[in-house]
């Protein structure tokens, strides 16, 4: 998977991970533990995500240098 494909895939959970509490806040959606929790876990695997595209866009441009 290419790296900015993974940035751009991880921008999008952690918005979803923004979103659902935000939501759920406003009265839009109803609380529940299962929703708070895929919140939770959209915006945790967004940022891993994010951070392992970094690394792997970093290390490709730094193999590429060499």
């Amino acid at each position: 998977m290419s790296s900015w494909l993974l940035i751009a895939l991880s921008f999008v959970l952690i918005l979803g991970g923004f979103l659902v509490p935000f939501l759920m806040v406003l009265g839009i959606l109803e609380s529940s533990f299962t929703l708070s929790l895929s919140g939770y876990f959209c915006s945790l695997l967004g940022v891993v995500l994010a951070l392992y595209g970094t690394f792997d866009y970093t290390n490709s441009r730094q193999r590429d240098n060499k």
